[in-house]
């Protein structure tokens, strides 16, 4: 009894498996050659268990003929390291302000601790991944950003930026020759000043330029919520413009909404926030017919 009971969990978990595959491969077939952009961050980049099952998805993409590029943030490392050297972490309208010291932080800790381990973590379940910032090759154009606050309409918030430009060719190039890129959202800026970016902002306006068939927002919450706080798993451009109005929408929400929203009306066909604390988030997203999280149709695209 015992043998022929392990005999029939097992056939039961074989099935299962090929069930999944089955499910994944049409859209294998579909995504194989394109590109999409993937916005790390939240628990998925401090969790153990999360931060394995992100590498080993992003690896099974590029082996499967997608073209992943990754961008991610590393907000509270800065904040762990500025605490370190006593220094203050102040926000004005969500935004970090960025001194020249802070700012030094910031690329040491994006550039250099966040961008390497999440590479290594990549190259370690056999990817080839490649970690950049946008002052490499001068790739990311930034100019200075300014808030508006209730004393000043343009307050100066330091060596914080928006994007001006991006310049594809260098990312074109790696993933041309198989490699991942991993990318650290800071700019820089006419007289070859860096800019901290904020990288959702980032990951939206690579997947611009790149025309990329997804944009992947990775964050700690389900997805979009109405005023119930049920899930919003579809979602058309005039949804959220109309989700923002009615104030639906708000605070740290809005920096993802307005980034994948921005992406959806200028030629990214699909972007997604899902939740990134879910293990294999990005295969549930991607390979199977539910999917997770909010998706947010293009312009012409049908809800």
């Amino acid at each position: 009894m015992s043998t022929d009971s392990s005999i029939s969990l097992d056939t039961m978990e074989a099935s299962t498996k090929a069930n999944i595959l089955a499910e994944a491969l049409p859209y294998i077939r579909r995504f194989s050659g394109v590109t999409m952009v993937i916005k790390y961050g939240g628990n998925a980049m401090t969790d153990p268990q999360l931060k394995e099952s992100f590498a080993k998805d992003v690896v099974l993409l590029k082996l499967v003929g997608i073209h992943p590029v990754i961008v991610h943030g590393g907000g509270p490392q800065i904040n762990d390291l500025l605490q370190k050297i006593g220094k203050d972490n102040q926000f004005i309208q969500g935004m970090r302000v960025t001194d020249n010291e802070t700012m030094n932080i910031v690329e040491m800790v994006l550039g250099g601790c966040v961008n390497k381990e999440i590479t290594s973590l990549l190259n370690q379940h056999g990817g080839h991944a490649v970690g950049i910032t946008g002052r490499d090759n001068h790739f990311i154009k930034a100019r200075k950003l300014y808030v508006s606050t209730p004393e000043n309409a343009r307050q100066d918030i330091g060596q914080v930026g928006e994007v001006e430009s991006i310049d594809t060719a260098l990312i074109e190039e790696m993933v041309e020759h198989g490699y991942i890129p991993v990318v650290a959202p800071v700019g820089v800026g006419e007289q070859g000043e860096a800019f901290n970016i904020n990288a959702d902002v980032v990951a939206g306006k690579l997947a611009e330029s790149l025309q990329a068939e997804k944009l992947i927002m990775l964050t700690n919450t389900i997805g979009v919520l109405d005023k119930n706080q049920q899930l919003l798993s579809r979602l058309t451009p005039a949804d959220i413009n109309a989700l923002i109005a009615d104030g639906t929408l708000q605070n740290g929400m809005l920096p993802k909404i307005n980034a994948t929203l921005q992406a959806a009306m200028h030629g990214v066909h699909n972007t997604h926030i899902i939740d990134g604390r879910v293990p294999h988030a990005l295969l549930l997203e991607i390979f199977t017919d539910k999917g997770v999280g909010t998706m947010i149709l293009g312009q012409n695209e049908q809800a």
